[in-house]
């Protein structure tokens, strides 16, 4: 079965579009766990026993944002995905024309972006004659998810596959996502002004890998108001702040609702104060104040982030909290860039 798996690679590497090699032999899976062909060139590693670890660029991406949470539940992949678009709509006087931006999900056990980017049905992305990995685009914007690489199951869904798998092989996979995708245009045409890297909740392996080997531009953490959830928060910036990473920011979503009979702010799950001390304490700004609005939901599960989407019924649907939603994800687009183009 392997031998033929090599065969059909052979063959589409030919044709110019190789298809990847999913690895289930319990040789290859701890080395190479996406089951890509070799490419030449070192591998960057995490030292076993200590000692410098030089971070590098990711090929063709000129600046990388992470967007992270310590815990899971507030929301942090759609705020990273309408960040993104928030972002590629921008048009810096710098640059003179719209930012190339893309997406990048390294949630390796829960993978979200497929089903916010409308993505959950793709086929596996195809790779370059050198073996690397071709983005998946819709909306206009590339991505790249651990969801696209499971297999199918016989219904053509991947909702059932689930990765099983410890740590060191989490982090090989992870390397391959960070390393082995290229990301321009068609695998030969200009590469990425920003790449938004949407992390899982928590501390553990990803973040670590992310952060001790890439060259890490900023980093967005992103909380609700409870209590539990600002602890984790305190966390996560003390992580990245050991691993040489940038705050940019903080964001405080489902942060109230707007009663569309009164037009009263409702703090339904908690007030404020307490998000804006713990940012004041650590000293790391606040980017923005992100209303719940019923529509953000709607948009991710049709797979349609919230800021490509707009009509009258909308609008009247959503009311203020609606167009407060859309300003403070651009005010914090423009934000983010702005301390992204400092560096």
């Amino acid at each position: 079965m392997l031998a033929a798996n090599f065969v059909q690679q052979g063959t589409c590497r030919r044709l110019g579009l190789c298809t990847r090699l999913f690895s289930s032999t319990l040789r290859n899976k701890h080395e190479n766990p996406l089951g890509l062909p070799r490419r030449p060139g070192p591998v960057p590693q995490i030292p076993r026993k200590g000692g410098p670890i030089q971070k590098r660029p990711i090929p063709h991406v000129n600046k990388v944002l992470a967007v992270a949470s310590g815990k899971g539940g507030v929301g942090k992949s759609t705020v990273a995905v309408n960040l993104a678009f928030s972002l590629a709509m921008l048009k810096p006087k710098s640059l003179g024309r719209r930012m190339r931006v893309g997406i990048l999900d390294l949630d390796i056990f829960g993978p979200s972006v497929p089903m916010l980017m409308g993505l959950q049905h793709t086929d596996e992305p195809p790779l370059t004659p050198g073996g690397a990995i071709l983005p998946v685009i819709n909306h206009g914007l590339p991505t790249m998810s651990m969801g696209y690489l499971l297999p199918k199951s016989e219904s053509g869904s991947r909702e059932d596959a689930a990765v099983v798998w410890r740590g060191l092989t989490v982090q090989k996979a992870v390397q391959q996502l960070l390393f082995d995708v290229d990301w321009r245009d068609a695998g030969n045409g200009p590469g990425l002004d920003v790449l938004v890297v949407d992390l899982p909740p928590g501390t553990g392996d990803v973040q670590l890998t992310l952060g001790q080997l890439v060259v890490v531009d900023g980093a967005v953490i992103v909380s609700t108001p409870q209590d539990v959830a600002l602890a984790d928060v305190r966390r996560g910036i003390s992580m990245f702040r050991k691993v040489s990473v940038p705050i940019t920011g903080t964001v405080l979503n489902q942060s109230y609702f707007v009663c569309p009979s009164c037009v009263t702010p409702h703090y339904v799950f908690g007030s404020p104060t307490a998000f804006r001390a713990t940012a004041t304490s650590l000293n790391v700004p606040v980017l923005g104040e992100l209303p719940l609005v019923k529509s953000v939901s709607r948009g991710g599960d049709g797979g349609v982030p919230y800021m490509l989407t707009a009509s009258k019924e909308q609008a009247d649907e959503d009311n203020a909290g609606g167009a407060v939603w859309r300003n403070v994800m651009q005010e914090m687009a423009e934000n983010v860039w702005q301390a992204l183009e400092g560096k």
